[in-house]
């Protein structure tokens, strides 16, 4: 019955629990008005991913699919907010679409390149090049001294990956105060505010995985104001 009730009803008045509940239930209204309130979500998803070839209209209409899909399958009582619940499912529907076009695109060309860490499967290959242009932008928004330290130590400016004592040499510091650096990198890559694409393309965007990195930034918080880690 729900089917007959218009935006000018007052669905604005409404809660969202129930807005979900109605929109599941068949109320297109609600589903269009819960469409409407959370498209800022979208945008919000697709200028985190790695397009490749995907032009960023299509990458939006990907997106508006995986949004859709999120509001019919979001069950408020479990707890947690419904952009939690939704920026994974949005995530995956752009990136299913950043693979065909690719594939699309490479059927066009030419073969993939097989020597892309020793892949030979294109979708691997493309899903490796994926996962290494979201973890260098990820590392790119790093401080300074800390994506220095990072790209040193795993030798992701096309050098050897160097030892803490050499990364230390490099800029007056001690080997110690070098592997801090890193240790305080790793604690900002991996937490939730900064990781969720990389983490979405990697499969570890649940809840569980964002309460361990949390519990890490928070130990290593600790520790450092207690004077464990140095300062700086």
């Amino acid at each position: 019955m729900h089917n007959h009730i218009s935006p000018a009803d007052g669905l604005s008045g409404l809660s969202e629990a129930v807005l979900f509940e109605w929109a599941q239930a068949g109320c297109q209204a609600c589903l269009n008005h819960l469409m409407s309130h959370h498209k800022r979500l979208v945008v919000f998803v697709v200028r985190r991913q790695t397009l490749g070839k995907l032009p960023f209209e299509d990458a939006l209409q990907a997106g508006r699919i995986g949004l859709w899909r999120a509001i019919l399958g979001y069950d408020p009582r479990k707890g947690y907010a419904f952009s939690t619940y939704a920026y994974p499912a949005i995530a995956r529907r752009i990136w299913r679409a950043v693979k065909r076009a690719e594939r699309t695109v490479s059927k066009a060309t030419a073969t993939i390149p097989t020597e892309v860490m020793g892949q030979t499967d294109p979708e691997q290959v493309l899903e490796a090049r994926l996962v290494r242009a979201s973890l260098y932008d990820l590392v790119a928004r790093l401080p300074e001294r800390l994506r220095l330290v990072t790209t040193a130590r795993y030798g992701l400016a096309g050098k050897p990956p160097a030892l803490y004592r050499e990364i230390g040499a490099t800029w007056g510091l001690s080997g110690e105060r070098a592997r801090l650096l890193h240790l305080e990198a790793l604690v900002r890559l991996r937490h939730p505010a900064h990781s969720q694409q990389l983490r979405s393309l990697l499969g570890r965007h649940t809840l569980a995985d964002y309460e361990w990195a949390e519990r890490k930034a928070q130990r290593w918080l600790r520790r450092r104001r207690g004077g464990r880690y140095g300062s700086g």
